[in-house]
């Protein structure tokens, strides 16, 4: 005999499985809700209104935000023994040196203003995912050395997304602590390339998580960074360098 087919019981079925389904969409992370997660195991909100120095080699670094207002400044010894001082503002690019002001052209400005910018943007990560110009997206889990992690690609609106608005980011927050503890990023100057940074030396200071990096490098120019936590697992990665902030100070205004 044939089984008779229950109308009821199938529109039962079908609900279900547009309630599975429904459940399947809201429980995939969110990359906005993963990075805000991000800024608060940070406490990256402190630092809407706060002045936060350092000393990254041989330069010394300070950086004033004032919700959305900003003012980020460079001093350091040249070679011919200069007292240099740079600022970075909302207003533009200046350089000082020997405490007067001098002209440069408008390439140097640019070079010098990302120069600046750069540094400031990694000291506070992960602060700045949440200008305007970012646009995320969920790439998945990932596992490295042994603990789970989300990672969230970043690029960037051209409007608004600066000079270096085509460049791309991978990050790797922690699935419990939800920290930021590898990136990758790749860039242009000098030829192009990529690199991946693993956070070192977390510590709370003026109760902001600043941390250090080692950063490493592969020699294929175009490996997809995304990549990088596998080549970085696999032991494929060359450490270049470290980053490492001293004399940190973080207060507010």
């Amino acid at each position: 005999m044939r089984p008779t087919f229950n109308l009821a019981y199938g529109w039962l079925l079908l609900g279900l499985l547009f309630c599975f389904a429904a459940c399947s969409e809201t429980e995939k992370p969110d990359a906005q809700a993963i990075v805000e997660a991000a800024l608060l195991a940070h406490g990256s909100d402190s630092l809407e209104q706060s002045v936060v120095s350092f000393r990254l080699r041989d330069k010394q670094y300070r950086a004033l935000r004032d919700n959305g207002a900003f003012v980020y400044s460079r001093t350091f010894t040249d070679s011919t023994g200069q007292r240099v001082h740079d600022v970075l503002s909302n207003s533009g690019f200046k350089r000082s040196i020997n405490e007067e002001e001098v002209e440069l052209p408008e390439e140097q400005k640019q070079a010098f203003s990302n120069s600046v910018n750069s540094v400031v943007y990694f000291a506070l990560l992960p602060y700045f995912l949440n200008d305007a110009a970012v646009q995320k997206a969920y790439l998945g889990e990932a596992t490295v050395k042994g603990e789970p992690y989300h990672k969230v690609k970043v690029t960037f609106a051209k409007e608004g997304g600066g000079d270096d608005y085509e460049d791309t980011y991978i990050y790797w927050f922690h699935q419990q602590r939800h920290t930021l503890d590898y990136l990758a990023y790749n860039f242009k100057e000098n030829g192009g390339g990529s690199r991946f940074r693993e956070a070192t030396n977390p510590r709370d200071i003026g109760g902001v998580r600043i941390q250090d990096y080692n950063n490493y490098k592969i020699e294929d120019k175009d490996f997809p960074i995304q990549n990088y936590d596998r080549a970085f697992e696999a032991g494929k990665l060359e450490k270049v360098s470290e980053v490492n902030l001293e004399e940190v100070q973080v207060g507010t205004l």
